[in-house]
């Protein structure tokens, strides 16, 4: 699985594979089919406490994804399928925050490839 992070708000393109919106909320001012999202989990996304907690302060990013990290592995069952379906399939995680480099994608992607990895030790 090849991951890749986008703005929601940025042109769909093919290239962009599987397009799962990560976000708990959904984006202003976006329609439904305007934002071409196959997939919204919500779920995924950091508790409204995090995320009201982090509000995108720069100097909090590193215990933001600490914390994150901590609620993903309460999921990890939720996660684990999820990379399962795509796993051979491009995924672009949409997020709509103007903060384009300390955002919950840019920290699921990490999260998400540290399982894919896990898994392909095991596999050897």
């Amino acid at each position: 699985m090849k991951i890749k992070i986008k703005r929601v708000y940025e042109e769909a393109k093919e290239e962009d594979g599987e397009r799962v919106l990560v976000d708990r909320l959904w984006p202003r001012g976006l329609s439904k089919g305007k934002g071409k999202i196959d997939k919204w989990i919500k779920e995924i996304a950091p508790s409204n406490e995090l995320r009201k907690w982090y509000g995108h302060d720069p100097k909090k990013w590193l215990e933001f994804k600490i914390r994150y990290f901590d609620e993903l592995n309460k999921k990890r069952a939720l996660l684990e399928q999820f990379c399962a379906e795509v796993s051979n399939q491009s995924v672009t995680l949409l997020f709509s925050s103007k903060e384009l480099k300390l955002n919950n994608a840019v920290a699921l992607k990490e999260y998400l490839e540290s399982i894919i990895n896990v898994g392909k030790s095991h596999n050897k």
